[in-house]
């Protein structure tokens, strides 16, 4: 079994003796005001509020596809399901209109 990354070995630590807290370890927590989050520290940014997340289920063929293409494949994917919008759009008007 390969050693653990030395990011997540255990670090023995004195209770006694805490490291301290500098204004960069600060800088980098989130921060509660009255019980709410004001500000968040370390992590993933908050999203832009435009995406939906939802399950989708695609051929398996289609997914390995835009994988194969490397980092960035659900953008291409989201763009080549806009690039069909248009034309979906026209013939939903010319189906209604008969």
């Amino acid at each position: 079994m390969p050693a653990k990354p030395a990011s997540t070995a255990k670090r023995s630590r004195n209770p006694d003796d805490p490291p301290a807290l500098t204004k960069a370890w600060f800088d980098e927590a989130d921060l509660f005001q009255a019980g709410k989050l004001v500000r968040r520290g370390r992590g993933r940014p908050k999203g832009s509020g435009t995406k939906v997340q939802l399950t989708l289920r695609l051929d398996r063929d289609v997914v390995a596809a835009y994988k194969a293409t490397g980092a960035g494949w659900q953008t291409r994917v989201n763009k080549a399901l806009r690039a069909t919008l248009p034309a979906a759009r026209l013939r939903a008007r010319r189906s209604s209109a008969t």
